[in-house]
């Protein structure tokens, strides 16, 4: 139930009005701000807390207390009813209006209906007299008054079929009444409910906003740690295939993918792992560009070695002038690897001590022609992975003695592999030692080439299968070398 209705509630004084339902305060609770709303108006707020409609100043619902002693100060209030001309005390208002069908059936509500029907009918009775008689309007009080008794006589019937009428009004009036005090309070209800809902909506949007700002300056972090994450992964993939011998095995995966990315110059090169000559050693890797470099693009893979600042640099011997041979593994049992080599050209900058984090690259750019590599059911690419083992010699291994050492089991330890390579190399110079020569006319005829101390390359194919052979030891570099081609023998 919301507050009083009545109708010189515009003259009453605003300290007895509610400011929720703007009605007359019915069971006033005040509040902390010291206003004061209706019970109902206070009831129908959700949540813990009233907010003042006329302050805004707030108020925890379980400490809000009815006010007695205001609600007193109202019941000598002037009140006349909204419904009718009654009019009296806020105290008889307020106990009658608690009542409103036994209102609408009190004698002072009839009386009150009565004496304006009366009025009403007394009104029309003096017209129609004065028509029908033609009378002058200054009639003789004493014939009047006997009209007007007759007619009271006479209104005796319709007053009774009045009064029952009135009941009937007044029970569908209640109804109503009813009605509009629920859709009232609903109303209020929903209106109170707007609000929080609105209130809500604007700590969430500003919610957002603090959250969209926060994102805002988290996002240039979370790039650079995205970078870092990525630095991380590469190093921890790096290690899987680190080795400290001065070889490695590149293992090559996605071969077509990377093909693809390299011809539609995506991305021209890739880089092997690092790799280490010794614990404490020089710190290398390859480069490789699938569909070739400078001279040799769309004719030949060009592979190049590449010298990178180490940890150790400071105490190790530059220039690097150590021979640095690539194979391309055949992955069939026949085993017809491809391989080169080439020494350092010790003037390069290439070969100098790095001073930055990699030196330029150099190698052989025509290593491998791609109309081979290219070609369907090529041994050198299978399950679109692709092995080449890169190896720098510190011990001067003879040419002829390469295809035997590329071709051990790369599975074995690398001290086992050095033993074989060694007794090797004890056979071979045992087996020559006990050649006897006869005369200079059944000698062999072998031909050599002069060493050449800055560049000297040459590319042996294993089982003696011929391909192009170019050597050249700039990346992309001023460099100028000294190159010479050497085929092996024997």
């Amino acid at each position: 139930m919301v507050g009083f209705d009545a109708r010189n509630k515009d003259t009453i004084n605003p300290l007895y009005m509610c400011r929720v339902c703007d009605l007359i305060l019915r069971d006033p609770y005040q509040l902390f701000c010291g206003h004061r709303q209706c019970k109902s108006c206070i009831e129908i707020v959700e949540g813990e807390i009233i907010k003042c409609a006329e302050c805004h100043e707030k108020s925890p619902k379980n400490e809000i207390m009815p006010d007695r002693g205001f609600r007193n100060d109202m019941k000598s209030l002037s009140i006349t009813c909204s419904l009718c001309l009654w009019n009296g005390s806020f105290k008889d208002y307020e106990i009658c209006r608690g009542e409103l069908q036994e209102h609408y059936l009190s004698d002072i509500h009839q009386k009150a209906i009565i004496s304006i029907i009366r009025r009403l009918f007394s009104r029309g009775i003096n017209e129609r007299h004065e028509r029908v008689s033609g009378m002058d309007v200054d009639t003789e009080q004493g014939t009047s008054n006997s009209i007007i008794t007759t007619t009271n006589d006479n209104m005796s019937t319709p007053m009774q079929e009045i009064y029952e009428t009135l009941n009937i009004l007044a029970s569908g009036i209640q109804t109503l009444n009813d009605d509009t005090q629920r859709l009232s309070s609903e109303s209020i209800r929903l209106q109170s409910s707007i609000e929080s809902v609105t209130q809500e909506f604007s700590s969430i949007k500003l919610s957002i906003q603090e959250q969209s700002s926060f994102l805002d300056g988290v996002k240039p972090n979370q790039e650079i740690l995205q970078q870092d994450v990525a630095s991380l992964k590469q190093k921890v993939d790096d290690m899987q295939y680190v080795s400290y011998d001065g070889t490695l095995i590149w293992k090559i995966t996605s071969f077509h993918e990377k093909m693809m990315d390299a011809q539609s110059e995506r991305q021209t090169s890739i880089y092997s792992p690092p790799f280490y000559s010794s614990p404490t050693g020089y710190k290398m890797r390859a480069r490789l560009y699938l569909n070739g470099d400078g001279n040799a693009r769309r004719t030949h893979m060009s592979l190049f070695f590449v010298l990178m600042r180490g940890p150790n640099d400071a105490i190790l011997k530059f220039p690097f002038n150590y021979k640095v041979t690539f194979c391309l593994y055949d992955q069939n049992p026949q085993q017809r690897h491809i391989i080169d080599s080439f020494r350092p050209d010790i003037k390069s900058n290439s070969f100098q001590r790095p001073r930055s984090e990699m030196n330029i690259a150099s190698g052989i750019p025509k290593f491998f022609p791609l109309t081979m590599i290219q070609q369907e059911g090529n041994p050198y690419v299978r399950d679109d992975t692709m092995f080449i083992k890169v190896m720098v010699d510190f011990g001067d291994m003879p040419k002829t003695l390469l295809p035997y050492a590329l071709s051990l089991n790369p599975g074995l330890p690398m001290h086992i592999q050095q033993l074989m390579v060694k007794q090797e190399t004890e056979r071979r110079a045992q087996q020559q030692s006990q050649q006897t020569p006869t005369s200079p006319a059944n000698h062999p005829i072998r031909s050599t080439v002069p060493p050449n101390t800055e560049t000297q390359s040459g590319q042996t194919i294993f089982n003696i299968i011929p391909s192009p052979n170019s050597t050249n030891t700039s990346d992309r570099s001023q460099d100028s070398t000294n190159n010479q081609n050497n085929q092996d023998l024997g």
